[in-house]
């Protein structure tokens, strides 16, 4: 099994979303949250923003086919505001998001976001501004999002991002997934758990 979870650089081609304020329940409406599992979440992706209740699309920058397989969104101020919920990021990120490029984010959706292996990355307002304008230009356009050296590279332009220095070190050094880290160490672990003594009582802990 490759353990090797380390996140130094993100490429991919990217779609544009822009609005300021954009919450957890746009991003992923409530009635979706009763899920046991993310699986499926994907399809549900501001799903209110993209279909009609009767399933028909509406015009929005995730169902342009020229996006499909795009891998990075670039957003502006406050993206995953409201309510802490953690399917929001899921929801992207199992559409196929992995990296954010933004002006702000909310605290607790940037770090959902690093928990599950999906940086998101701060710009000032005017760098994200062209990056959306020239990915709204050019749907084949790649983005760099590089974490070693905290840039944003497209084309012939570059400009510096920010991100909290813990959910930096934790994509560099991989130890942001969390069940990577249990299973690497299993071992170890194998060895603490053999010296408590009611782990080894017959019939287990009680």
């Amino acid at each position: 099994m490759n353990l090797d979870t380390k996140i130094a650089t993100v490429t991919g081609r990217a779609i544009s979303l822009r609005g300021d304020e954009i919450d957890t329940d746009r991003i992923i409406p409530a009635r979706f949250l009763r899920c046991v599992t993310f699986d499926g979440l994907g399809e549900q992706a501001f799903r209110d923003e993209r279909f009609n209740a009767d399933g028909a699309e509406k015009k929005h920058p995730m169902n342009e086919s020229s996006r499909a397989g795009a891998g990075i969104l670039a957003v502006n101020r406050n993206f995953g505001c409201g309510s802490s919920r953690e399917h929001a990021p899921q929801a992207l990120a199992r559409w196929g998001i992995r990296a954010i490029i933004g002006e702000s984010f909310a605290d607790i959706f940037a770090g959902n976001c690093a928990a599950i292996g999906v940086p998101a990355v701060t710009a000032a307002a005017s760098d994200v501004a062209a990056l959306q304008s020239a990915i709204e230009a050019d749907p084949k356009l790649e983005i760099s999002v590089n974490l070693a050296s905290m840039t944003v590279s497209y084309g012939s332009s570059s400009f510096p991002v920010s991100m909290p220095p813990s959910h930096r070190s934790n994509f560099l050094s991989g130890s942001w997934d969390t069940l990577a880290e249990l299973l690497s160490h299993r071992d170890e672990i194998g060895r603490t758990a053999s010296r408590i003594p009611y782990l080894n009582q017959a019939g287990g802990p009680g």
